[in-house]
């Protein structure tokens, strides 16, 4: 048997690197990261989290918990519009 090949998808934009908080999807997973937010009334910062779904390849396939780097591409469903690039750190 001849083993699949996994579509190339062209990645542009922005990346990311954040935690897998979910896998419970089929391909998808969800990774959040934690960014800084000036509050110009207080003169301060703050954190916020961002949340976004990204396609988990089959060679990847990182799981919850993991610590996984994410690139922008094209939009590949209503929801998912990056890719898990590679998997940084295990749980």
């Amino acid at each position: 048997m001849e083993k699949e090949k996994q579509p190339r998808i062209g990645t542009r934009g922005r990346s990311f690197v954040g935690r897998v908080i979910s896998d419970k999807m089929q391909k998808t997973v969800t990774v959040q990261w934690e960014r800084k937010f000036y509050i110009p009334k207080y003169e301060r910062h703050e954190k916020r989290l961002s949340k976004v779904k990204a396609r988990n390849p089959d060679n990847i396939n990182a799981k919850k918990g993991d610590l996984v780097r994410i690139a922008e591409c094209r939009p590949l469903s209503k929801t998912v519009h990056f890719i898990v690039m590679e998997k940084i750190k295990k749980k």
